[in-house]
Order: structure tokens, then C-alpha cells, then sequence
């Protein structure tokens, strides 16, 4: 029955995204996901928690260490915060509950990834953003903490960065 579910999501999203549908907030409309309050640890050992970065815009993305899409797109997103981080954007990479620890800080360390990392080493993470089915999966939270734009799959930057302006400059 879990399958059963998860497939419906992953289509239903996927369907969403593939038809390029603007999201609610940008279109207006009145339905409107609140990013869930999570709280994690970040690879520094400091913690924190979505809610302490409400008034940012703020790219949350599930990846993983033996993702080949995940890893490409990294240079991409780590491009995307320098660009935007000056304005207050953050960028929260969390990597899935079956990538090993050191496999992760060592990616990290290498890369010097200058935003937050956290491993969701329970499933906690992605469970309460209604499950992420799939390896990359990325999500745009405006400043008042909704989920404004989700992708299944490599983020499309291309797309993404005039969201990040047009939301930067929303209270």
C-alpha cells in the first residue's frame, strides 16, 4: 500500500513539474503548502531548525553522495548560493537517511560546500516534507516559510534563479 501511495505522489508531483505549473503563491492562488518545522543537525554539529530561517528565501535539496544527478548539479547549486547568498538566500543540502555519514562530510569537505549540510539519518526530514521520492529533489521556501516551487529530478536553475529575485523581493 506504501508503494501504492508513493507512486501516486511521485506522479502527481512529477506530473505538476513536467507541465511547468506555476506555483500557488506565484499564481496567486489561494492554496498554499507551509514548509514543515523540521529541525536538524548541520554537518558542523551546530543545530537549527526551518522555522530560524523564515524571512530568507530558502532552497531546501534531498540529495544523495551516489546520486550521479545530485552530485552534477552540486556545482550548479553551490553557483546559485554565491550569487544570491549576499541577499540573505540559504540553501539547506540534505542528504538522505542511506548515505553514510563520513561519505557525506567527506563530499562536503572536498567540495567546500558553503551551505548548510544536515543528514536526515532517520527519514525524519523527508518524511515531513510529505516523503521525497526520488534523488535530486529540490524545494523553494519563500520568506514567510511556504513552499513556492518544488522540482523531482535536477533543479532547473535556469528557472529557478528568477524565482529566487522575484521572491527576494517579497516581504
Amino acid at each position: 500500500m506504501n508503494f501504492v501511495r508513493a507512486l501516486v505522489q511521485v506522479a502527481s508531483v512529477a506530473l505538476a513539474s513536467g507541465l511547468g505549473l506555476a506555483s500557488p503563491i506565484l499564481a496567486g492562488c489561494s492554496r498554499v503548502e507551509q514548509a514543515p518545522a523540521v529541525s536538524y543537525t548541520l554537518l558542523d554539529g551546530r543545530k537549527s531548525n526551518l522555522a530560524a530561517l523564515r524571512g530568507h528565501v530558502v532552497l531546501v535539496n534531498f540529495w544523495a553522495t551516489d546520486c550521479a544527478p545530485c552530485v552534477e548539479e552540486m556545482p550548479a547549486m553551490v553557483a546559485n548560493w554565491r550569487k544570491f547568498s549576499q541577499q540573505g538566500f540559504e540553501t539547506l543540502a540534505v542528504s538522505m537517511r542511506d548515505d553514510p555519514p563520513a561519505l557525506v562530510s567527506n563530499f562536503a569537505q572536498a567540495r567546500a560546500l558553503p551551505f548548510g549540510v544536515a543528514i536526515d539519518n532517520t527519514g525524519e526530514i523527508a518524511d515531513r516534507f510529505g516523503g521525497v521520492p526520488v534523488t535530486p529533489t529540490s524545494l523553494l521556501i519563500n520568506k514567510r516559510g511556504e513552499v513556492v516551487k518544488r522540482w523531482i529530478g535536477k533543479t532547473d536553475f535556469a528557472a529557478l534563479e528568477p524565482l529566487i529575485a522575484q521572491l527576494d523581493g517579497q516581504p
